[in-house]
């Protein structure tokens, strides 16, 4: 077999451990073997409908056995998968179908509306694939049904050679500059990821991993979810959070580890069959994508299992460092140290190494590191020097080379594990009527972590109502990028060359920390 990348994981496996479990989901069960044949079929049914090496095949739904039959399936084509956050407005989505210049576009059943609203819209998609049935009226015209595509494709496994340096997918995160980036991530960064966490993290053979966390995004996608298909375990894929639910299944499937965000946790933790549920086959929980509170870590800790806090990012695939229960208390607050093929520095502006306890930006190099952003080369050679990326978040290693992230160097708000861009919240704002001038800025927040905080200068006859911009905004964003708290003001503060002063935002309206 000649396919070195993800197309050739489920085939490996069909060989290794064809009738073990591996995707459990609402109650059906595939095997390996059957994942095996679905994923060939989905190579099958994407040929014929034209799709060849190098073309984005975008995948635009919540959490779904599709998702990863689909990248599986890009895999043995030599395809490229593009995940889209199916939280996102048609607009949004828009940009980036066009953006990747995605030929198909696979959606969910809630993202029917969104996907009706674009298929008339002027893109390069070639197919609507509906991977389950929404109302018809809000279905794509001529949408292809996904299992009748399946059920009619020729099973037979394919070989187009992928080496490790060929794009697998192309993930795209919320853009600084008004736009989402889409970060390259090679077959090799999938594939190193994925030893690295084997390495980190106590998955076995015989592992049911929790899917838990969104798909579309890289820690939900390479957290627990691929390294257990890679090493011939199960994965039982969660629709959507809702936590009752989510603990009840944990302790019926027998779950053995997942990837949650901190308010993830906080939320089973304080469901109350938390305290008396049989957690006695959960081993391992990872944490990512804001510190974990440490009430939160010692709740959990007090049920005797592993908790491994991580710091990542979607251009690292994700996986940066790991702190793992034996440090988590003694160190806590700390991202802990790099995993085993990743190297990581903290750096002065000059580009030497920060002293122990010096605060500078931290940089990462590895084999898991993209291989740039799709069509953006200027903003590629901005992260990418010398083969390290420049992350662009503040941090110190202290003097047993623990992590700890102290700012970000860029303005990111991170509510509830989804990463917020104030510059493409502020863009949003500026197109509403009577919008002068916006700042997006980021407040703490008891459930979310972090939520965003807009001051606005408006015109003299447009009324200053939080519920009316909010509900506008909503039309143009996510939910979880419309920020929560909105103030007024007659101007915005300013250096001498015109850019907002949001460190004087931040201490005017921030409540500070008792």
């Amino acid at each position: 077999m000649r396919n070195a990348g993800l197309g050739s994981w489920p085939e490996r496996r069909l060989r290794m451990t064809p009738d073990r479990d591996a995707i459990w989901f609402e109650g059906r069960t595939t095997s390996h073997a059957g994942f095996a044949d679905r994923v060939r079929r989905a190579a099958a049914g994407l040929a014929g409908l034209g799709v060849r090496r190098g073309d984005r095949v975008a995948w635009f739904s919540g959490n779904h056995p599709s998702a990863l039959e689909t990248l599986f399936a890009c895999g043995q084509l030599g395809a490229i998968w593009v995940p889209v956050n199916g939280r996102l407005t048609a607009p949004e989505a828009h940009y980036i179908f066009a953006h990747s210049g995605a030929s198909v576009v696979l959606h969910g059943a809630d993202q029917a509306k969104q996907a009706a609203d674009l298929a008339s819209a002027n893109l390069a998609v070639r197919s609507w694939i509906a991977i389950e049935q929404p109302q018809p009226d809000a279905t794509p015209p001529r949408s292809i049904d996904y299992e009748r595509l399946l059920g009619d494709a020729d099973p037979q496994p394919r070989d187009e050679p992928v080496s490790l340096d060929d794009p697998c997918l192309i993930m795209y995160t919320s853009g600084t500059t008004g736009h989402p980036k889409g970060a390259v991530l090679t077959h090799g960064n999938m594939t190193w990821n994925a030893a690295s966490q084997l390495l980190g993290f106590d998955l076995t053979a015989q592992e049911r991993t929790l899917a838990l966390a969104p798909l579309f995004h890289i820690g939900g996608l390479n957290g627990t979810v691929n390294p257990t298909l890679l090493r011939g375990g199960c994965v039982v894929i969660v629709r959507r959070f809702d936590p009752a639910a989510t603990l009840d299944l944990i302790v019926r499937q027998r779950i053995n580890s997942f990837f949650a965000v901190p308010t993830m946790l906080d939320a089973l933790a304080r469901e109350p069959a938390f305290p008396t549920a049989d957690l006695s086959a959960l081993r391992s929980v990872a944490a990512a994508g804001a510190p974990l509170p440490l009430p939160t870590l010692q709740t959990w800790l007090a049920r005797g299992m592993t908790v491994q806090q991580a710091y990542g990012m979607t251009e690292a695939a994700p996986g940066c460092t790991v702190l793992d229960s034996a440090d988590s208390v003694r160190k806590a607050g700390s991202a802990g140290k790099p995993v085993f093929f990743t190297d990581l520095r903290v750096i002065r502006p000059d580009g030497t190494d920060a002293a122990p306890g010096e605060v500078g930006e931290v940089i990462v190099s590895g084999p898991n590191i993209m291989a740039g952003y799709w069509q953006e080369p200027e903003q590629t050679a901005e992260v990418l020097i010398d083969g390290w990326y420049h992350t662009g978040d503040a941090g110190m290693l202290d003097a047993d080379g623990f992590l700890f992230i102290r700012d970000r160097y860029t303005d990111m708000i991170i509510s509830g594990g989804e990463n917020v861009y104030p510059a493409e919240v502020e863009s949003a704002l500026l197109a509403l009527p009577g919008v002068r001038e916006a700042a997006v800025i980021g407040c703490p927040d008891v459930s979310w972590g972090e939520v965003g905080l807009a001051v606005l200068v408006v015109s003299p006859d447009t009324p200053r109502d939080p519920v009316v911009i909010a509900a506008a905004l909503r039309e143009r964003l996510a939910g979880f990028k419309v920020p929560r708290h909105f103030r007024f003001a007659d101007a915005l503060p300013k250096t001498a060359t015109g850019k907002i002063r949001k460190a004087d935002l931040r201490a005017e309206y921030v409540p500070r920390s008792p």
